[in-house]
């Protein structure tokens, strides 16, 4: 028996054995499916009751970012430091979870958790995905979208303190600064421009590209942070119809979250990867967003989420990428073509221009270029 099959066993002994603990143990267990994380899910039903598992190893992922870590430091620690990613912790989840159904919104409740060794078992909120009510039972998208807008106004009514607990789970809530977004950004030029179009991007082409983005991020303003989730988008929302106005929203996956610019959610749910969101849908939700928070303007508003916009699409360009070349799962580039056009799209805005002109200098025949 090899190693990593050694390892899972005995992960699976501990499974069951938290199970056990935790009086889940007869229940039957049928998995979900998978993202592109490296956590788990099942579903686990008893007579009249139904949960989620997650299974998230903590040795998995590399590290999450120490609170006072440096830029420098937080470089030399790797990916996940760098852009302050959870790395798939329990604790991050359930954290985070009791933020959100205290501003009175549906994440699900926390029943059981180990955060030593990854494990939790949390509320089933169902499994009417956005994506799928929309385009597979004709929900009506509009009133879909006006409820995930509504959802973000409540939660950026006031800003998250600095450290979240519930449930004996603690977690950071640092901020989305400057050395997470060009850490993602980067992501761009390592696994989209020479991995996959083998396009080489020097030390000279990558110092200017930090810098056309830091000559962007001033655009961004000062606007007070707010719990940021950073995948907030329709296949990560779940319609529960039958709940009060307000919390009709299920949030799922959001253990990445930080604070930062109240425009980057947005810009995740209306700019989505997986999905078409008619343009004037979009401006609609803008509007409605920008309205709903009195302390907007919309012109800048909308500068900062083009901003973000760019900013996110280099990321899941990257990411994409990632997934096919290091991963295998070539499926993510059938995505490419949408997120490139949101690129393009958020790249003809005034704000951008720095970054519109490294490409004009450094991929100025590649689709990801400016459109003229």
């Amino acid at each position: 028996m090899s190693l990593s099959e050694r390892a899972k066993q005995e992960r699976a002994k501990r499974l069951d054995a938290f199970l056990g603990d935790q009086g889940w143990s007869a229940a039957t267990r049928s998995p979900l499916a998978g993202d592109a994380s490296t956590r788990r899910y099942e579903r686990l039903r008893l007579p009249g009751y139904d949960a989620i598992l997650m299974d998230a190893p903590p040795s998995a992922e590399s590290s999450p970012c120490p609170p006072t870590a440096t830029a420098e430091e937080r470089l030399k620690l790797g990916y996940n430091a760098s852009a302050r990613l959870a790395a798939s912790r329990v604790d991050a989840f359930v954290a985070i979870a009791g933020r959100l159904r205290y501003m009175q919104l549906s994440a699900p409740e926390i029943f059981a958790h180990d955060v030593k060794q990854g494990f939790a078992i949390v509320e089933d909120l169902g499994d009417a995905i956005y994506a799928a009510e929309i385009r597979d039972k004709g929900a009506p998208e509009l009133e879909l979208y006006s409820e995930a807008i509504d959802t973000l106004l409540q939660l950026h009514k006031s800003s998250p303190p600095r450290s979240l607990e519930y449930k004996g789970a603690e977690w950071p809530v640092m901020l989305y600064d400057e050395t997470a977004l060009l850490a993602e950004t980067e992501l761009l030029l390592d696994w989209y421009a020479e991995k996959q179009k083998g396009i080489t991007i020097d030390q000279t082409a990558r110092a200017l590209w930090k810098e056309a983005w830091r000559e962007s991020f001033p655009s961004l303003g000062a606007a007070r942070p707010v719990l940021v989730l950073r995948d907030y988008h329709a296949e990560n929302l779940l319609w529960l119809p039958n709940r009060d106005a307000g919390k009709r929203t299920g949030l799922l996956d959001f253990q990445d979250g930080l604070a930062g610019h109240p425009a980057y959610d947005l810009v995740s749910l209306l700019e989505d990867a997986r999905r078409d969101v008619d343009p004037d849908l979009a401006k609609a939700m803008v509007e409605r967003y920008v309205a709903g928070a009195f302390d907007l303007e919309l012109d800048p508003f909308y500068a900062a989420y083009s901003v973000l916009g760019a900013q996110r699409n280099a990321k899941i360009i990257g990411i994409f990428c990632r997934l096919a070349i290091r991963d295998g799962k070539a499926r993510y580039l059938d995505l490419l073509p949408r997120v490139q056009a949101h690129f393009r799209r958020d790249l003809a805005h005034p704000a951008l221009a720095p970054v519109a002109r490294w490409f004009d200098a450094y991929l100025p025949t590649e689709e990801l270029a400016p459109a003229s």
